[in-house]
């Protein structure tokens, strides 16, 4: 079995459309969407019909849940401006998809951790951030990583755990022998947040990220994929729309610009 595995696309369409060219080249048995789709100021509208036609297992990230559920007045800038852009028919979409989900037998599909579209899996937000010396996150500990996947797949072998949501593409491996893949962000990389304490996340480059996960006989060999595409179109779009700092993350990988300066 073969699986690639998308998540945080962030309505950036072109970056979904090279990853899909990609993934086409690559000879997969299925491409699993692990949300947070089409928050930001990009492609929304776009990004959401061109994923509906394809019929992926997908589930929803918390922005998804956001979108759907918040009042205009609670939603941040990204939200806002996926929330006024989407059709009914896109909605009823998103409205339909699942938390979480299970790929035959071995591999479990969540956004954040089995438990929440909101907790960080694979690393942890620590007070002190000082900029990129100090980010204020940092990779999760082994015994953070087991308590957070709880009991999910526990006793099955090879069980692999997918994840998103922090955009950093990492693979560990439990001491029970679970793995946990998070394949990074198609469409952004780098951000700040507030939330449980200031941060920020770079991957360095604007390359858009995925992951190729092929069963071998002793396991899972897993890829983790950095595609070209035009991220300085996309960053232009986002400096029209008044989104300085996408703009910044999608032409470097890096922070310039932060999100407080974002247009309300």
């Amino acid at each position: 079995m073969k699986i690639a595995a998308i998540s945080d696309i962030h309505g950036n369409l072109l970056a979904l459309e090279a990853v899909l060219a990609d993934i086409a080249s690559s000879g997969v048995d299925v491409t699993v969407n692990l949300g947070d789709i089409l928050s930001g100021p990009l492609w929304v509208a776009e990004t959401a019909e061109r994923l509906m036609a394809l019929h992926l297992p997908t589930i929803r990230g918390n922005h998804e849940r956001q979108v759907l559920n918040f009042a205009p007045d609670r939603m941040g800038a990204s939200d806002a401006f996926a929330a006024a852009r989407l059709q009914p028919a896109q909605r009823e979409w998103l409205s339909g998809l699942p938390e979480t989900l299970r790929l035959g037998d071995e591999v479990f599909c969540c956004h954040g951790t089995p438990r929440s579209d909101l907790a960080y899996f694979l690393e942890t937000v620590i007070p002190g951030f000082a900029g990129a010396g100090s980010p204020g996150v940092r990779a999760a500990t082994l015994a953070e990583a087991s308590e957070r996947a709880g009991d999910t797949l526990q006793g099955v072998a090879n069980g692999l755990i997918l994840c998103g949501h922090t955009h950093v593409p990492r693979v560990l491996r439990l001491a029970d022998g679970r793995l946990v893949v998070n394949p990074g962000s198609v469409g952004l990389q780098a951000y700040d947040d507030l939330h449980p304490h200031p941060h920020i996340v770079e991957n360095a480059t604007p390359h858009a990220r995925y992951a190729l996960l092929t069963r071998l006989a002793a396991g899972w060999q897993v890829e983790l994929r950095c595609v070209p595409y035009d991220w300085n179109a996309a960053a232009d779009l986002a400096e029209a729309n008044r989104r300085g700092d996408w703009a910044d993350a999608l032409r470097s990988g890096f922070m310039g610009r932060f999100e407080a300066s974002a247009a309300p």
